[in-house]
């Protein structure tokens, strides 16, 4: 049996169904589901869909690969660094980043198109306003002139995230595509079997991961190397470069975010705001909470940044990592390093858990971020592997139960700030790991399966649904 769809034959037993019975659900022959589970044939994203509702389970559920170890399944390898790790328009990897992706491509196949006109589905078309989306594909056509249409009525859609783009030439239609943002910033395609990205990572638990690298003498960073393609590195410093870009043009950038909540952008001011007998440990805070503001107000702006492991928790990590190199002189090549120790940690949480804060809340998102970054400061000071487990388990521990509640469904309020509490916060949990790991009594991978556990039993109206909690609250525009 092919790994990669083993889950549909788990769920399919687990709720005592037949190859017939599911088949006639998703309207398919029992044939299908048989190749399906044998790895013969894969099935196209419409049906993948489909088994996700049926199941009630995410996308990505269906596409974790297992193995049996002791007689029993073991859930989850895990995808390269590089799918964490995203350059794209924000605020949201399913909203902007995957449709840019679409938008690109389509670009490129008809450099020749004079118009274009793209409408919008589903999530895509109900919270398109408010994510940017329509911002983003505009921007992305550019010069070319693009209509954009948002269909708030289709029903019994392949995706929630669907969208149609059309390409016209002198008045005539000349390609066209029905795609699907299917998060994280990845895509499928129509009549496309939808192929998941490789796993390249055997072990995927914090403590399967840190015993072998104590057993071969490593450390994180270097167990990535291990596993990564060649041109890892030279992926990294892409992302880095990309992480110091948002900041610089965050701080140059001033007005108000788009959106229509009047939010005022705060990284230049902050980061010019110096007082001339301000204590070093006050200028550590304002320049990294300005620095985490630059990147979150991009974000909100539907500009360019790296996904760290989200849209919306994108300023946490490079706004630690860019103040201590400038302030202990880190080179580039030990940033990178701290990226990719911050990567196996993010890859973690996104393999064993979530890092959608639709799926678990915000605690997937910033708890993640403020890990990552924990774990990137411990490699940056040379920590060991079990110091760097402590950093990231606090991170997580004290964001348990946060909520995804942003007004209007706006990533600003109150994401932005997030980004720079959990920031400082970062530099605290590593301050207090290099000193107390010995005394620490819960694991990586226990808190890792907590924030998962708490995520599900959170209302829905407390995970990205604009529903409840700051969400509710009026603001005068």
């Amino acid at each position: 049996m092919d790994l990669q769809f083993q889950r549909i034959t788990e769920l399919r037993t687990k709720y005592k169904m037949s190859q017939k019975e599911l088949g006639e659900k998703l309207s398919v022959s029992n044939q299908a589901i048989s190749k399906w589970e044998s790895g013969i044939t894969t099935p196209s994203l419409e049906n993948i869909y489909g088994l996700s509702q049926i199941f009630g389970v995410p996308i990505d559920f269906l596409f974790c690969n297992s193995e049996k170890r002791n007689g029993q399944i073991q859930i989850n390898k895990m995808e390269s660094i590089k799918e964490l790790y995203k350059v794209g328009r924000g605020p949201s990897s399913s909203h902007t980043i995957g449709p840019e992706k679409i938008c690109k491509d389509f670009k490129t196949r008809n450099a020749n198109a004079d118009c274009f006109r793209v409408i919008l589905y589903g999530s895509l078309a109900k919270t398109g306003k408010g994510h940017g989306t329509d911002r983003v594909i505009r921007k992305t056509l550019a010069p070319i002139e693009c209509s954009v249409e948002f269909n708030f009525t289709a029903s019994n859609l392949p995706h929630p995230n669907t969208m149609e783009i059309f390409a016209y030439k002198g008045g005539r239609e000349i390609d066209y595509v029905k795609a699907f943002s299917i998060g994280g910033g990845s895509v499928a395609y129509e009549n496309s079997p939808y192929i998941p990205p490789r796993q390249y990572y055997s072990l995927s638990s914090f403590k399967d991961i840190a015993q072998h690298c104590k057993n071969k003498k490593i450390r994180l960073n270097q167990f990535a190397d291990e596993n990564e393609d060649t041109d890892f590195d030279e992926y990294m410093l892409k992302i880095w470069k990309q992480m110091k870009e948002s900041i610089e043009n965050g701080l140059e950038s001033e007005g108000i975010l788009p959106g229509g909540l009047n939010v005022q952008r705060k990284a230049k001011f902050l980061f010019n705001l110096q007082h001339i007998d301000e204590s070093k440990e006050t200028r550590e805070n304002r320049i990294v909470c300005s620095y985490a503001f630059a990147v979150s107000e991009q974000n909100a702006a539907g500009e360019k940044i790296v996904t760290a492991p989200t849209c919306g928790a994108a300023g946490v990590l490079p706004s630690t990592l860019l103040y201590e190199q400038q302030k202990h002189g880190f080179s580039d090549t030990e940033i990178l390093n701290a990226l990719k120790t911050a990567g196996i940690i993010g890859n973690i949480i996104k393999t064993n858990a979530s890092i959608s804060g639709a799926e678990c809340g915000c605690q997937v998102e910033i708890g993640s971020a403020c890990a990552m970054a924990s774990a990137a400061l411990g490699e940056l000071f040379g920590l060991n592997i079990d110091k760097i487990e402590y950093a990231a388990e606090i991170a997580i521990e004290h964001h348990l139960g946060l909520t995804c509640d942003p007004i209007c469904g706006l990533v600003q309020i109150p994401c932005i700030e997030r980004n720079a509490v959990a920031a400082m916060r970062a530099i605290n949990n590593i301050n207090l790991a290099s000193f107390l790991s010995e005394t620490r009594k819960i694991s990586f991978d226990a808190v890792v399966k907590t924030m998962y556990e708490t995520g599900k039993d959170l209302l829905s109206q407390y995970r990205e649904t604009s529903e409840g909690g700051l969400a509710k609250i009026h603001i005068d525009k």
